[in-house]
């Protein structure tokens, strides 16, 4: 893979061809004195970068190599590394510093402009430290062949840039948002009528217009290479360009504001290198080939037939596009492909059997779009198979016998598909396999042997199958990355698997594994810095050898470990805290464990660390400081909040919910300027909330329900609400206490439930026009139901069950159109409950236990002449609510994902007022920056949950 890479921009920065240096051949005149001059003058304005990782190699993979090294004063420079001369002047005609690692800024005055004689001029891959492109490249007129590409130049192309008549080649690509103005290009294109090589890649070409673009047709005659890949251009492009009669290599891709139309190709046409798609996998001689790149681009039409009529095609590349249908039957006329790919687009059918007609095929990708049907058993026919991918269609049936028999391939995956049956125990071929993916299948039965004998493979993935049985003993140990997760794996780890010295990532999460994890035998594994062994059966820790001392050893060192969902139990061992530094991600959920111990003191850089769902009894752990996530909810820990925790100044999910803690908050939290959620509830903690709570202005979610706790409420602001956290409220729905958990951003909810509430409904609830769910059940409220709660035309569900209510139901209520849910049962309500609308859809659990109520859907019957008193309807908006409550719950759903703020608040006599207005405020400003909710997507998300 790196390899190709590495070719691929090879080929981009030196497509150009410099003529070579033959000065060696011939006796060469003394150098001219001026021209060593400008040359000494030049390199004493730079410095060099020592050969190694840096400017060169980061972008080619390739050592630069400092040729200016061997320039010296005292010698000919004609003899210089990099330097030609004209072999009677002695003049300076050629300099090719390509790679020769360069780094500063190139002046406009710099006496490189100096040397008018020059006729070749490579600076590609030296770092010009964002030079603006300088005028003076301009002045040299002589200059047939000038190479900038990649050399860190920015700004506007100069318009001297005209005068270079005597281009053969030119390359200004890939550099820092280098931009060409159309007066420049149109000059240069009228003036350079020689030009063979043009290379423009990600240079900024959004000034430059479609009709100056078809000046190229001028260059008919001489042009061979255009290259305009991710250069912003726009509008809709002759299509005569791509008839060109000397065009071999045409790269447009990357401009997705382009609108080409496929011409008609004609077998004549010089192509060999046809590329539609995304970058291509270089390999082979393949400097040799000539390219047709139209990658990302807005094509139309469908795939001309003509297209098949490159009888001489090599590589064809139509990935990344919108065809459909089936593999057209005139493609498997070219029988000279070696490379095809017709990756991510909609084609259909089965695959057809003609297609391993295609012999000398290397590189096959069919990925990503719709095939269907077995694969056929045809592989014998594609010796020279280096690259196979089918993954992500619809392929069904069994693994074909005849894949398993190419000796010449490395890279395999079918992935994503709906295979089933065995693999094959045994193979006769794949000893050079590289990457091996055939995860997210049905397939089913043991890993055979051969899969963990391959001596090249890098890469395993068989995750996401049905395979049983034990993991196989290992007798190659070249992995890198294995992931067998999501099957029905059983047994132990087996010991081979331990000396895998280069392996990385291993997943063996959500099997059926079990028995001892000891960490002693990952202390082989130096180089492994991903670990997951949740959701198994193992039984216990052994962390007790002295080798844990040196997990992992090298310096890429485990940041990712998950022994969560198992049945780890008792006291975690002391050997963590002698484990890695560097671990960033520790989970250990949902186990048994009954003591952490000082785990998390030595853990320097741990930053996601979750103990939830397990046994842990004392005092919470202390914490590093560059922890962001801890959890250590529903335990049994007690005690106070330490103050230790004032360490953790990081932090942004803070969860000690569903513990016995006590004692008052610690004032520091409030000072944690990047808290996002805080979760305290279901403890025994009291006092007052401190102020500082109140002012946390990166907070989120804070959720305090469930302590005895007392004062007012924080403000909640739900914009961007945590990815790492999923807000809860307990809801009570037709009997049933439902966890509410992932709220969609269409729930707006207050739930005072489960408390000690006293007095009357306050009308100016019926204010809250953003309410999708109001729960006051299980309280001592008493009083009439306010009518205006008829004004809530967003509400859903109404729970008022289970208090002191009297009065009539308010007929108003009938104007709530979207309520699906409705409970009043327990209270003391009387006479006829309303019809209508949604009333008609309500049962008698709606209602139960208010024995003076009457009519449908009750059996009982209201007599005709019984009137009763409407003491609902003379209930007035300023009906003083009785304020002797205890701690509340309130929450309140909104945000990318449910956002809950239960806090606990004492309201006084007389003071309900601010109170809602409080609320409301909340509501109503999240409800301003929600879309409208049709009725079908509420009921859709309401009845999901």
């Amino acid at each position: 893979m790196w390899s190709s890479k590495f070719l691929f921009v090879v080929l981009s920065c030196l497509v150009f061809h410099f003529p070579s240096d033959t000065s060696s051949l011939v006796q060469m005149p003394l150098c001219n004195h001026h021209d060593a001059s400008a040359l000494l003058s030049f390199k004493s304005l730079f410095t060099l970068t020592p050969p190694g990782p840096g400017w060169c190699a980061a972008r080619t993979g390739v050592l630069c190599h400092p040729k200016t090294e061997s320039w010296r004063n005292v010698t000919d420079c004609c003899m210089w590394e990099g330097v030609s001369c004209d072999t009677k002047s002695g003049h300076v005609i050629g300099l090719d510093l390509s790679c020769s690692c360069i780094s500063g800024e190139l002046h406009p005055n710099s006496t490189l402009f100096q040397l008018t004689h020059l006729q070749t001029l490579n600076l590609v891959l030296n770092d010009f430290y964002d030079s603006p492109m300088p005028s003076g490249f301009g002045h040299l007129l002589a200059l047939t062949h000038l190479n900038l590409s990649l050399a860190w130049f920015t700004g506007v192309i100069p318009s001297k840039f005209c005068h270079l008549s005597k281009l053969v080649s030119l390359g200004l690509g890939t550099n820092n948002g280098l931009t060409i103005e159309q007066s420049t290009l149109e000059k240069l294109i009228v003036n350079a009528t020689d030009l063979r090589e043009l290379n423009f890649d990600y240079l900024d070409m959004s000034l430059i217009k479609p009709s100056s673009l078809s000046l190229l047709l001028n260059l008919s005659v001489s042009l061979v290479s255009l290259r305009l890949q991710n250069s912003s251009l726009r509008g809709k492009l002759d299509n005569a360009i791509l008839c060109l009669p000397n065009l071999q290599y045409l790269h447009l891709s990357k401009n997705p504001d382009l609108e080409v139309e496929l011409p008609k190709f004609n077998s004549s046409t010089p192509l060999r290198y046809l590329d539609l798609g995304p970058i291509p996998q270089c390999m082979g001689n393949m400097s040799q080939l000539n390219y047709l790149i139209l990658r990302s681009n807005k094509f139309r039409g469908e795939i001309p037939s003509s297209l098949f009529n490159l009888h001489h095609l090599i590589h064809l590349d139509l990935s990344q596009n919108n065809f459909g249908g089936e593999i057209p039957s005139s493609l498997f006329n070219l029988h000279h492909l070696i490379h095809l790919d017709l990756s991510q687009n909609n084609f259909g059918g089965e695959i057809p059997s003609s297609l391993f007609n295609l012999h000398h095929l290397i590189h096959l990708d069919l990925s990503h779009n719709n095939f269907g049907g077995e694969i056929p058993n045809l592989f014998g026919k594609l010796r020279k198979l280096e690259v196979l991918d089918f993954s992500v269609n619809n392929l069904v049936g069994q693994l074909p016998p005849s894949l398993f028999g190419l000796t010449q391939l490395s890279y395999l995956s079918i992935s994503e598909n709906k295979l089933v049956g065995k693999i094959p125990d045994k193979t006769s071929g794949l000893s050079n396999l590289f990457d091996l993916d055939m995860s997210d299948n049905s397939l089913n039965g043991t890993i055979p042997p051969w899969c963990f004998s391959l001596s090249l493979l890098f890469s395993l993935k068989l995750s996401g199958n049905q395979l049983t049985g034990p993991i196989g003993e290992f007798s190659a140990f070249s992995l890198y990355y294995c992931d067998l997760s999501y099957n029905r794996l059983e047994g132990d780890i087996p010991k081979s698997m331990f000396l895998l010295q280069d392996l990385s990532e291993l997943t063996l999460s959500s099997n059926n594994l079990s028995g001892l994890v000891d960490l002693n035998n990952f202390s082989n594994l130096q180089n492994l810095q991903y670990l997951d062994l949740s959701h198994n059966n193992f039984q216990s820790l052994d962390f007790s050898g002295d080798n844990v001392k040196s997990f992992p050893k090298s310096a890429a060192q485990l940041y990712h470990l998950d022994l969560s969902n198992n049945h780890f139990h008792g006291r975690i061992p002391e050997g963590f805290n002698r484990m890695a530094d560097t671990v960033t991600f520790f989970y250990l959920s949902h186990n048994l464990l009954t003591s952490v111990g000082n785990l998390s003191l030595l853990w320097k850089n741990i930053g996601y660390l979750d103990l939830s769902f397990n046994m842990l009894e004392g005092d919470i752990p202390v914490l590093s400081s560059t922890v962001d996530f801890f959890s250590i909810s529903n335990n049994k820990l007690t005690g106070d909040i330490s103050s230790a925790l004032c360490n953790a100044s990081s932090i942004e999910i803070l969860n000690l919910s569903h513990n016995n803690l006590a004692g008052k908050l610690p004032q520091c939290v409030g000072t944690f300027g990047k808290l996002l959620v805080l979760d305290l509830q279901r403890n025994h903690l009291c006092g007052i909330i401190p102020r500082s709570y109140l002012e946390i202005e990166t907070l989120e979610t804070m959720n305090l329900s469930g302590n005895q706790l007392e004062g007012p409420l924080p403000r909640p602001e739900y914009i961007n609400a945590s990815q790492l956290y999923n807000d809860s409220v307990k809801v009570t729905m037709k009997d049933s206490d439902m966890e509410l958990e992932r709220i969609l951003t269409t729930f707006t909810i207050v739930d005072l439930a489960n408390n000690r509430f006293e007095g009357a409904i306050p009308a100016i609830i019926g204010e809250l026009k953003s309410l999708v769910g109001l729960n006051l059940s299980t309280n001592r409220i008493t009083g009439f139901i306010p009518p205006n709660l008829g004004g809530l035309e967003n509400l859903e569900w109404l729970d008022l069950s289970s208090n002191m209510l009297m009065g009539e139901i308010p007929t108003a209520l009938t104007n709530l159109h979207f309520l699906s849910i409705l409970n009043l049962s327990l209270n003391q309500l009387v006479g006829k409950i309303p019809t209508g609308k949604q009333f008609d859809t309500f049962q008698n659990d709606s209602y139960k236990e208010n024995p003076g109520l009457c009519g449908l859907p009750l059996s009982k019957s209201c007599p005709k002449d019984e009137k009763q008193e409407k003491d609902s309807e003379t209930f007035h908006h300023d009906e003083q609510f009785g304020f002797g409550w205890k701690p509340v719950a309130i929450g309140f759903a909104f945000g990318m994902v449910f956002g809950t703020l239960s806090g606990y608040i004492v309201f006084f006599v007389w003071k309900p007022q601010w109170s809602i207005y409080f609320v409301d405020g909340i509501l109503n400003q999240r409800s301003r920056k929600k879309s409208h909710r049709t009725n079908a997507n509420t009921r859709q998300h309401n009845e999901g949950r």
